[in-house]
């Protein structure tokens, strides 16, 4: 696991928690920004495994 991988599923997991309290209490700029942020961290966290994908068939170089 690599740090992409690991700071994709934090943001990932922050934009839920943030959506999520916006859509309670009504807030939906915060709903809007926990998105948003969703939508980074599960970018980040796909860069990550494309790079664990790239390194493993290198390892097997």
């Amino acid at each position: 696991m690599n740090k992409d991988q690991v700071k994709g599923a934090v943001k990932d997991a922050a934009g839920k928690v943030q959506s999520k309290t916006g859509e309670l209490t009504g807030n939906t700029e915060q709903q809007a920004k926990g998105m948003a942020k969703q939508a980074e961290g599960k970018t980040q966290k796909k860069v990550g495994n494309a790079k664990e994908v790239v390194k493993s068939k290198i390892d097997k170089i």
